[in-house]
């Protein structure tokens, strides 16, 4: 195989800039370099990414700080139980010197949005994403109309035993590409934020380290990573597995097993961890590490029920 050289953009390698965008996601998201690297790897892929976690622990921090580094338009959208879906895609209004309706786009319209407390809306309005994570288009008043590239939505979602939650149907979760928790610091970050302060207030500070069609270059670098065949026979291993029908008998509390989109979404997002690694192809360990994010919330329908499943799933089929 021939291995390309590592390209570069801004004058700059892109595993140097991808550092230094986790490098400063880390000084406003403390103590949690793993799902800050997830959350990078999971836009890479050009998927999109569900948080949940109690409150308070940095999940809506964590989407501005990602927006302000990558020089990306930012906003959010608070879902509550009277949340309209033209409330998220926009409304058309009559115009009188026009003589005609005038389309206002909603805040889907921007290039990172925040679906904050995606479980406190009702189904109807948590299904006006569905077209737009899917097909990357808004459909209103019989014309489509096309979303920003790079499109990425970060929604958070507290724990289903929480009052007022409406669980997400199997539909909407399989949009995401990741499901991760951010969960408690670790004491020496908790010390650090009790000493400094809520970190937010930098945000507007953060010097931006790319810009849109940078991210986009750098999707396309992260698409070619080189996957083997041996690989690939791993994942489909895996994929066989949650099925009950490969080298593992899947767990009981495991309601269904992984769909072939589910197969494809692994491979991108394996190699999207594969390129902030600076490798030019997929490695086992690759997979290993995105495994429990991308599989948990399909295995059982929710981050928190999925992951020992997906764990297990990593422990029972062999490596290539």
């Amino acid at each position: 195989m021939t291995v390309r050289p590592a390209s570069t953009t801004y004058g700059a390698p892109i595993t140097a800039r991808l550092a230094a965008v986790l490098e400063q996601l880390g000084r406003i998201v403390v103590g949690k370099d793993t799902p800050l690297k997830l959350a990078l790897a999971c836009l890479l892929a050009r998927g999109h990414l569900l948080i949940e976690d109690i409150p308070g622990v940095g999940k809506s921090t964590l989407a501005q700080a990602l927006a302000g580094t990558l020089g990306l338009n930012y906003a959010r959208i608070q879902f509550t139980s009277d949340l309209l879906p033209a409330d998220v895609l926009g409304v058309s209004i009559f115009d009188p010197a026009a003589q005609g309706f005038r389309f206002h786009s909603g805040p889907i319209f921007h290039s990172v949005v925040l679906a904050d407390e995606i479980n406190r809306a009702p189904p109807k309005t948590q299904s006006a994403l569905l077209e737009a994570m899917e097909e990357r288009q808004v459909s209103a008043d019989g014309e489509t109309r096309p979303l920003p590239e790079p499109f990425f939505v970060i929604a958070t979602q507290n724990p289903v035993e929480q009052i007022g939650a409406y669980p997400l149907p199997e539909s909407q979760l399989d949009r995401f590409l990741m499901a991760i928790e951010l969960g408690y610091p670790d004491p020496a970050a908790e010390r650090e934020l009790l000493i400094s302060g809520d970190r937010r207030a930098r945000i507007p500070t953060l010097p931006p380290q790319a810009d849109p069609a940078t991210l986009i270059a750098w999707q396309r670098e992260a698409a070619a990573v080189h996957v083997a065949p041996a690989l690939l026979d791993y994942v489909q291993a895996l994929l066989a597995a949650s099925r009950g029908t490969g080298h593992s008998q899947v767990d009981a509390r495991v309601q269904r097993g992984l769909s072939p989109r589910a197969g494809l979404l692994l491979v991108a997002a394996a190699r999207a961890w594969a390129l902030l690694a600076g490798r030019p192809m997929v490695l086992p360990e690759d997979v290993q590490a995105v495994f429990p994010s991308v599989s948990g919330h399909r295995l059982a329908g929710s981050t928190r029920a999925g992951g020992p499943q997906a764990e297990a799933l990593l422990r029972t089929v062999p490596l290539p």
